[in-house]
C-alpha cells in the first residue's frame, strides 16, 4: 500500500461490533489459528452450541471459510460511534442479489449438504433471517463483554491516533505485526504478493482495532470495504490471557494493588470510564485512585472533548517499570 501526506490526513479510525462478532464466531468455529483461552472457551462454548441447536446460526457459519467470508454480514464500520444496531441496519439494507452472489461464492469454496442450512441460504428472506441470527448471537456471545472490549479499543485509538498525527505511519504501525512495516513511503505487507501495489490515492486507511483478530492483523482491499487495516488492540492479550492471581509485589505493596493496576494500565491514555471498564473496577473507585496518583505526580490529566484523559508522567513511567504482581 502506498501512503502520502493526504493519506495520513484522510485516514480514520472506527470500531466494528459485527466484525468482532464475526471474528469471535470464526474462533469458536475453529477457523482462526489461535483458539480462545480456556476460561473464555468454558464460558462461551456452551452458549455457542446452544445457539447452533436453537437458531439458524449454522447458516451464518456456512458463510465463513478460512480465506473468505460473506461481507454483507460484517459490513465496514463508519466511525467511532458505531453500534451493533447500526451494523444490523446496514445488513438489512443489503440487496438480495448481492447477498446471493456472496452466498454462492461461500458455497463454491465450502459446499454445504445440510438441507436446513440450504433452505435458509436459498430462501427469499435470507437477509432478514441472517440479520436476526446476528442480533441473537451478538446479544448472547458479545454484548456482556462489549463495554469492556469497546473501552480497550477506544483507548488504543487515542494512543495510535496520537502516534499517527505526531510521528507518521512508521510509528503508528510499529508493533502491530512482524510482517507489517513502513518502507520508502509505503506500508509493506510481507504476506501479500510482492509485486502487488495498492495506491491509496489520498483516501487514507480505515484503521480498526480489534479484540478477536488477536494476535494477527487483517487487511481489506476489496469493495465494499475501503482499504482497511484491522489490528489487535493494545491490552487485549492481557485480557484474553489473564495472569493468575499472585501475592502483591513491589509496586502493589507500594501503591496498593488497584492503584498499581491503574498505573500499569496507563501505558496508553484513558478516561475514568474506559479504565473502569478495562479493569473491572467501579468508576468512583477509579476516580479516587487517579486523584491520589495525580497528587503524587505519577499521572496527569487533560481534557479531550467531554472526557479527561489520564496518562503517566515520566515519574509514573519509571515506577511502572515494576510489576503489579
Amino acid at each position: 500500500m502506498l501512503a502520502g501526506t493526504k493519506d495520513v490526513l484522510n485516514s480514520r479510525f472506527a470500531v466494528s461490533p459485527l466484525f468482532e462478532l464475526d471474528s469471535l464466531l470464526r474462533t469458536l468455529n475453529g477457523l482462526n489459528r489461535h483458539p480462545l483461552p480456556a476460561a473464555w472457551a468454558a464460558r462461551l462454548l456452551p452458549a455457542y452450541h446452544r445457539l447452533r441447536a436453537e437458531t439458524a446460526l449454522d447458516a451464518l457459519l456456512a458463510l465463513q471459510t478460512r480465506y473468505y467470508g460473506a461481507v454483507f454480514v460484517a459490513p465496514p464500520p463508519q466511525g467511532l460511534a458505531q453500534t451493533i444496531e447500526m451494523d444490523l441496519a446496514e445488513v438489512r439494507r443489503t440487496p438480495l442479489p448481492q447477498a446471493r452472489k456472496e452466498i454462492a461464492e461461500c458455497l463454491r469454496r465450502e459446499p454445504v449438504t445440510d438441507e436446513a442450512v440450504l433452505a435458509v441460504l436459498r430462501g427469499p428472506r435470507v437477509v432478514e433471517l441472517l440479520a436476526e441470527v446476528l442480533r441473537t448471537t451478538g446479544d448472547t456471545l458479545l454484548a456482556p463483554d462489549w463495554p469492556q472490549l469497546r473501552a480497550i479499543c477506544e483507548r488504543d485509538i487515542v494512543h495510535r491516533a496520537g502516534l499517527l498525527t505526531r510521528s507518521g505511519w512508521a510509528a503508528a504501525i510499529a508493533g502491530l505485526d512482524r510482517r507489517l512495516s513502513w518502507r520508502d513511503g509505503a506500508i509493506e505487507l510481507a504476506w501479500r504478493c510482492p509485486d502487488e501495489t495498492l495506491d491509496l490515492g489520498g483516501g487514507g486507511l480505515l484503521l480498526v482495532p480489534s479484540v478477536f483478530c488477536w494476535p494477527r492483523v487483517a487487511v481489506y482491499t476489496d469493495p465494499p470495504w475501503p482499504h482497511a487495516l484491522i489490528y489487535p488492540a493494545r491490552g487485549i492479550a492481557g485480557l484474553l490471557e489473564p495472569v493468575p492471581a499472585a501475592e502483591p509485589g513491589a509496586l502493589g505493596a507500594l501503591l496498593g494493588r488497584s492503584r498499581a493496576a491503574l498505573l500499569t494500565a496507563l501505558d496508553a491514555p484513558g478516561s475514568t470510564t474506559q479504565l473502569a471498564r478495562s479493569l473491572g473496577l467501579a468508576p468512583g473507585a477509579v476516580g479516587d485512585h487517579l486523584a491520589v496518583l495525580r497528587r503524587a505526580g505519577l499521572v496527569t490529566g487533560a481534557r479531550s472533548g467531554r472526557s479527561v484523559l489520564y496518562r503517566r508522567t515520566p515519574l509514573g513511567d519509571a515506577l511502572a517499570g515494576g510489576s503489579v504482581d
